[in-house]
């Protein structure tokens, strides 16, 4: 069999038939695989003794320079896993202007600058240059990183496609290539464009595709692009995942709003999901004025304050993250126990993803999900089709059960200026929008019978809060 990393091996006299299992006995500790010294020291540094599952499976194989197909839950431990290798095997190589020598391929801006921060320690102990190219962020400034060299890049594929036509960036020389989350940027439309920087690469060189999901569009790129790859499997559904609970609260519509606000108000952090940025904003608002620290997340947002927004929630000056699915992967923060989903996910993919931001690396944590009674049955389909068994109570807001399983309480009620968030609406007591399905949540103004309805919604909402207070 040819080496992949052999020079003058074609890919296209050897077309796999289909992946192969790992010959290679799985690791019990780094300093087993004959890693650089100045690896070892960095790892031990940043307190790192054993590799997780994912790591120990994979490093033999990346490191002896086989391709490598990977399929592990998210949160379990893939960055170190491929990047590690693709680090090594480039160590002691000198990039030419804008020519790389390593490629890193993901779906997300964030995603990629949380890959650059994992690898940036490691990078440096080998003293090789990386660069970071993604959209939102200035294309000159990326531009001159790779005039300069960088041997190594983590990029968006939009991003790195605009370099290439600008003739700013040359992939001939890439000779490891790793598609990060190859599921996500398939289901993005980024295929066409990820389909083309394989072509681009060296044809002979090592590549490494990781993927929760490995059908369709994900499985036609192994066929086409992976030699021979061995395959890891390790830890691929949510609900493979012991140390995560998983909790289906049915609420009466009026409540809904009382009901998030209290789960926010929490001791803890917690991540919110919703369909829409209009939802996002409307709730984030909602939740400042309600006294609660909410910052908003989504693709409106420009990189800057993506960027400042995620470090605040990550140093716990945000504590309630409020977010469409652009941060239902790639996002890492140490823990973070409870995972809300707001708005239902309409895709099994969808809740796999958001529940894999709590409960990472053995951590425990939980995944709420807000349905009214209607919801019930489809949300039950979706749930078994990402082969979680949730568990479903009624609540209602004040109730002791909502504070058992959530940590919920009742909010200052001090609004809270400037920050991180939407400004304030005048109206402090309007109820956010937002919540339900995204055909719901981005309609625009509606008609009367819209606007009777948020009124009828805000005057319950009112007398619900009234009855508690005892008044």
């Amino acid at each position: 069999m040819n080496h992949p990393d052999r020079p003058g091996t074609s890919r296209d006299d050897a077309r796999p038939e289909r992946t192969t299992t790992a010959t290679v006995p799985p690791a019990a500790s780094f300093a087993e695989l004959g890693l650089p010294s100045e690896v070892l020291r960095t790892l031990t540094g940043l307190g790192v003794r054993e590799p997780f599952p994912i790591q120990a499976a994979t490093l033999p194989s990346a490191l002896a320079g086989r391709d490598v197909l990977g399929r592990g839950r998210t949160g379990s431990g893939k960055t170190l896993a491929y990047g590690l290798p693709l680090l090594v095997r480039t160590a002691g190589r000198r990039a030419e202007q804008k020519q790389p020598l390593a490629l890193v391929l993901v779906p997300t801006r964030e995603l990629a600058q949380q890959v650059t921060e994992a690898l940036t320690p490691f990078a440096e102990a080998l003293r090789l240059r990386m660069a970071t190219v993604v959209g939102g962020m200035s294309i000159g400034r990326q531009a001159a990183a790779l005039r300069q060299g960088a041997e190594v890049v983590v990029a968006t594929p939009g991003r790195l496609q605009d370099l290439v036509e600008r003739k700013d960036c040359r992939l001939g020389r890439v000779r490891v290539t790793v598609l990060d989350e190859a599921d996500q940027m398939c289901d993005m439309g980024f295929l066409p464009q990820v389909t083309e920087v394989l072509g681009q690469v060296r044809p002979d060189g090592q590549r490494m595709l990781f993927s929760a999901t490995l059908d369709r569009d994900v499985d036609q790129l192994v066929r086409d692009h992976l030699h021979d790859p061995v395959v890891h499997s390790v830890d691929p559904s949510a609900g493979a995942v012991t140390t995560m609970q998983h909790h289906v609260l049915v609420v009466h519509g009026p409540d809904r709003y009382a009901v998030t606000t209290e789960i926010a108000a929490r001791d803890g952090r917690v991540l919110l999901f919703l369909d829409t940025k209009h939802g996002v904003d409307q709730l984030t608002r909602h939740l400042r004025a309600s006294g609660v620290h909410a910052a908003a997340l989504h693709s409106g947002k420009s990189q800057p304050q993506r960027t400042r927004t995620l470090a605040q929630f990550k140093d716990g000056q945000v504590t309630v993250l409020v977010a469409t699915n652009v941060a239902a992967r790639g996002l890492h923060v140490d823990d973070l126990d409870l995972v809300v989903n707001v708005d239902p996910p309409t895709d099994p993919k969808d809740y796999v993803h958001r529940a894999g931001r709590t409960a990472r690396a053995g951590e425990s944590g939980s995944v709420i999900t807000l349905v009214l009674s209607g919801q019930r049955r489809e949300l039950s389909r979706l749930m078994a089709e990402a082969g979680v068994e949730p568990k479903i109570t009624k609540v209602r807001s004040g109730e002791a059960e909502l504070s058992r399983i959530t940590g919920a309480r009742k909010p200052s009620g001090t609004p809270l200026d400037g920050g991180p968030a939407a400004p304030r609406p005048k109206n402090h007591n309007a109820p956010f929008r937002g919540l339900g399905t995204s055909k719901d949540a981005s309609r625009g103004a509606g008609g009367k019978s819209r606007k009777a309805g948020e009124a009828r919604k805000l005057a319950e909402a009112r007398r619900a809060a009234q009855m508690r207070r005892g008044g």
